[in-house]
């Protein structure tokens, strides 16, 4: 199985996730988020998939969105108007994304990824 990895290439942590996906021998297609960003249907797929608050798709902690004062904003918006806001530029989407099948990782959280791509470690006695 491949999955589709969405980065900005610069991105420490975007690097960290790449590699660890590599170490551990997992297929994915890589899209630089900055060049082809998320598309409103994508996003509101990968919303309903993942099971998270929209707030989580943002990238809080990027120049875009501070710039934007969207910290307050999003406060008071709709799904719809954050989609649409989240579609207009990949830098403020958080990243790394792992798409697969019927999950979506948001952000590199090493033992998420661990518990949901790896296969279970039997212990033996």
């Amino acid at each position: 199985m491949s999955y589709q990895y969405l980065e900005y290439p610069k991105c420490t942590t975007c690097i960290k996730a790449r590699k660890w996906l590599e170490k551990n021998q997992i297929a994915f297609e890589s899209r630089d988020i900055t060049v082809n960003n998320p598309t409103k249907e994508e996003l509101k797929l990968w919303h309903e998939k993942s099971g998270l608050t929209l707030t989580k798709f943002f990238n809080t902690s990027g120049l875009l969105y501070r710039e934007q004062n969207l910290k307050e904003k999003v406060k008071v918006m709709t799904v719809e108007e954050m989609i649409e806001i989240l579609s207009t530029n990949g830098m403020l989407v958080k990243r790394p994304i792992l798409v697969g099948d019927d999950f979506i990782l948001v952000g590199f959280k090493e033992d998420e990824w661990k518990k949901r791509l790896l296969p279970p470690v039997l212990k033996r006695y």
